[in-house]
């Protein structure tokens, strides 16, 4: 029998890298259309001061603008 994977046992919006546009700001944690939206309490992340990279500090999302 095979092991699961360890995203088969995390939270759906966990570890995962997501790619955002400037369309989408301003940036929120969870993305209204992620499956687990209530998951976690929404957290604005301040992508454009950050260099254009953030991460949830809740589930670890990577979110990394592309434009």
């Amino acid at each position: 029998m095979s092991q699961p994977t360890p995203t088969a046992s995390s939270p759906a919006n966990a570890q995962k890298r997501y790619e955002v546009h400037r369309s989408d700001l301003p940036l929120s944690c969870p993305l209204p259309s992620m499956a687990l939206w209530n998951s976690h309490p929404r957290v604005y992340l301040a992508i454009e001061d950050e260099g254009g990279e953030s991460q949830c500090p809740y589930c670890g999302a990577h979110f990394v603008l592309v434009d």
